[in-house]
């Protein structure tokens, strides 16, 4: 899927030449297989052959390129869910394939997990701003489950299966437990 996110990103972009969308990108890349500590904005300038003035002229900081990538990821993240799901016949179906993204997400990604929760495990408590911007990812998350279920209890049981299949799938580098916990979703809803 982040061939799929770099491909978005591009097509809608008039100008993927951009210092800025070369920056974004790479930082995608960057970001995804190193981890976001690892990245330094020295190799993300380096790679998105830019010049360092053009870098702050776009982000003022690592912090804020980060913002702007993980809320380019979820607008992508979430169109691509929606559209996922919004093939299914009813509210089980729908809740259903919401798991099934996730395995497509793993085929994609390999097994890569969420990009959400890889950068929370990498900030410190003084990144509130990238913090804020991760709370409400996951917060529009429990708002579409909350939406299907219409029950705030077992919504909130079917989020904490999902999250924890991203996790465990990532974990072990298996969907085992996303299989398990559509299980689980079937004989509960």
């Amino acid at each position: 899927m982040l061939l799929f996110f770099i491909i978005h990103l591009i097509k809608n972009k008039d100008a993927m030449s951009s210092p800025r969308e070369r920056i974004l990108e790479q930082a995608a890349i960057l970001f995804h297989h190193q981890g976001y500590n690892s990245t330094g904005i020295n190799q993300i300038i380096s790679e998105a052959n830019v010049a360092k003035a053009s870098f702050y002229q776009h982000f003022k900081s690592k912090d804020d390129l980060c913002i702007e990538f993980l809320n380019k990821r979820h607008e992508y993240w979430f169109s691509k869910l929606i559209e996922f799901t919004s093939k299914s016949k009813n509210r089980k179906e729908k809740i259903l394939s919401a798991f099934d993204f996730i395995i497509q997400m793993n085929e994609r990604e390999n097994f890569r997990g969420c990009s959400f929760l890889n950068i929370l495990s990498e900030i410190s408590k003084e990144q509130q701003n990238i913090l804020r911007v991760i709370q409400s990812h996951k917060n529009d998350l429990r708002i579409f489950f909350n939406q299907l279920v219409k029950d705030e209890l077992l919504a909130t049981h079917i989020y904490i299966l999902f999250e924890g299949s991203i996790i465990e799938s990532q974990l072990f580098e298996s969907n085992e437990i996303v299989n398990k916990s559509i299980a689980i979703v079937e004989s509960i809803t």
